[in-house]
């Protein structure tokens, strides 16, 4: 069986409103911004932006980050609970979320052929289509 690690996303009223998705991996949170609401369907497909890493304590952060620090504004959490990794290679995750909102396989890719770290920062999060 695999191991469930810690998923949260936040939703952040900073400058540009927006949504954080961090999973637990290799002790810390990964985390990616993501501009629109989170899919909850197979279909859509949001952009995802690599972000710093944040430590394991922040996944049960909310309240309100001061202005003039980085990402100022309002936190809370829009969904929360545990993935299990199904596959990792070539820079595509595939993770099966149960969170009281997302549920199911969700995969996030990273943008081929990025030159830029800009570009390289650039991923693909979307809901797998299930099978009957």
């Amino acid at each position: 069986m695999k191991k469930k690690l810690v998923y949260v996303i936040q939703e952040h009223f900073a400058k540009h409103h927006h949504y954080d998705l961090r999973l637990e991996k290799n002790g810390v949170l990964w985390s990616w911004a993501i501009p629109k609401e989170p899919p909850l369907k197979p279909g859509i497909k949001r952009l995802a932006v690599r972000t710093e890493n944040h430590s394991l304590d922040y996944a049960d952060f909310e309240g309100v980050i001061p202005e003039g620090e980085y990402g100022a504004g309002k936190v809370r959490i829009w969904d929360k609970g545990t993935y299990e990794l199904i596959n990792e290679k070539n820079y595509k995750l595939v993770i099966r979320i149960n969170g009281k909102k997302l549920n199911g396989e969700y995969v996030l890719v990273q943008f081929a052929g990025g030159k830029s770290s800009d570009e390289q920062k650039n991923w693909l999060f979307f809901k797998k289509k299930e099978k009957h």
